[in-house]
């Protein structure tokens, strides 16, 4: 009798916390590592929010919680999603846990069976399809392209439905690649759902207000009213607000589907941090000034990264509408030998050879299940990214 369970073998450790991992250890033994894989801004949480969680902690809110979050965040919570996205939703809608990943996995225990399917556009985090096989449902990939700046078409996602299909996971702007989804384009697919009232939509908006140069968010249950029923509405503070560690992602949707997902964390963490919980109070109803300035600053290093990336050839690099990635193809590297002798056989050997012979960290592209591409996240300081682009630069010229 096996000792570990069969549903392991399905799954693979994350690949961007592998990356963060390995620099970090290079790091350790004195090697000159420049780490370009975790997605986290490197700004510090805002005062006011620091103030508030240690407020909670001198006034002994140190206890349990209610299981899926306090009234006041909740409250909170209803308030975000009508302020910015005119979405009505009850404190009896909204569900909190331990981060968006909590939220999602959450969602998804609670509703697949096997032989349920979930499709997911790609490039995808790279958490969703081993989340979905943890639940015991099957990933179904729809591949966007380059040439469509890694969006998914409507005829791509209405190719990729089935009568087995339970959720599509939707997530703008986008982890990997950063690409946004106009209200046009997301008008799209919206209307490729209505066509098949069996599909649930899951929306990671995790990114929702790092924007740049105009690019208006819009989230599914807003574009297409039709779809509130059925939809999901993944937030949380980690991005926009500086709180990676904090661990607080939340969500909004039918009651049913949020009561099921409460059963799951009632037998699993239960509540979330008492602290972060009101660390968050004050981040979704404080003052929020301090977004526009940070995405000043990642405007200016995503202009730096892509200006410096399409510079070298063999590499294509689109300018995202939003987060904090960069996800250059490398199609024009592929077969090339490197200075060291490695030879870039994919995207996992360029980005191999890279960590080795310059010390610069990134997330090849298969990992997000698209390739051949590497993924940057340029939420680090401007001297590191111009640093890494230039041994990027100097590796590539070495190719032959």
């Amino acid at each position: 009798m096996p000792f570990l369970s069969d549903t392991l073998s399905r799954v693979k450790p994350s690949p961007t916390i592998a990356v963060s991992n390995k620099a970090a250890e290079l790091k350790a033994a004195g090697e000159d590592v420049i780490g370009l894989g975790a997605g986290e801004p490197d700004f510090d949480t805002p005062q006011n929010i620091k103030d508030a969680a240690i407020a909670a902690i001198e006034a002994g809110k140190t206890k349990y919680t209610v299981v899926d979050g306090i009234p006041e965040l909740k409250q909170a919570i209803c308030a975000k999603f009508k302020r910015d996205n005119g979405l009505d939703y009850t404190p009896e809608q909204v569900s909190v846990s331990s981060g968006g990943k909590q939220v999602l996995y959450n969602a998804l225990m609670a509703t697949l069976n096997p032989g349920d399917e979930v499709v997911i556009p790609a490039p995808y985090w790279v958490s969703y399809p081993d989340m979905v096989l943890l639940a015991g449902g099957t990933p179904v990939i729809a591949e966007a392209q380059l040439q469509t700046g890694y969006k998914l078409t409507p005829e791509q996602l209405e190719a990729a439905i089935t009568p087995q299909t339970k959720w599509f996971i939707f997530n703008s702007p986008s982890n990997p690649t950063g690409a946004g989804y106009s209200r046009e384009e997301l008008k799209a697919l919206t209307d490729v759902l209505m066509r098949h009232p069996q599909v649930w939509v899951m929306t990671d908006d995790m990114y929702e207000h790092l924007a740049y140069d105009g690019f208006e968010f819009c989230t599914p249950a807003q574009v297409e009213p039709g779809l509130y029923d059925r939809t999901l509405t993944v937030n949380g503070v980690s991005k926009a607000h500086a709180m990676t560690g904090w661990r607080i992602g939340y969500a909004a949707g039918p009651k049913e589907l949020i009561g099921a997902m409460r059963k799951i964390q009632s037998q699993s963490t239960s509540n979330p941090s008492s602290i972060g919980q009101w660390a968050a109070v004050e981040a979704l109803n404080g003052p929020q000034e301090y977004i526009a300035s940070n995405n000043e600053v990642f405007r200016r290093r995503r202009d730096l990264v892509v200006s410096m990336l399409n510079e070298i050839e063999g590499m294509t690099c689109p300018v995202p509408e939003g987060a904090f990635y960069v996800y250059p193809s490398i199609a024009g590297v592929i077969g090339k030998t490197s200075a060291g002798g490695a030879k870039i056989v994919d995207d996992e050997a360029f980005a191999t050879a890279l960590l080795e012979e310059t010390g610069v960290a990134v997330v090849f592209g298969a990992a997000f299940g698209l390739s051949p591409n590497f993924r940057i996240s340029y939420a680090t300081s401007d001297a590191d990214l111009k640093d890494a682009c230039s041994r990027i630069q100097r590796f590539c010229a070495g190719l032959s």
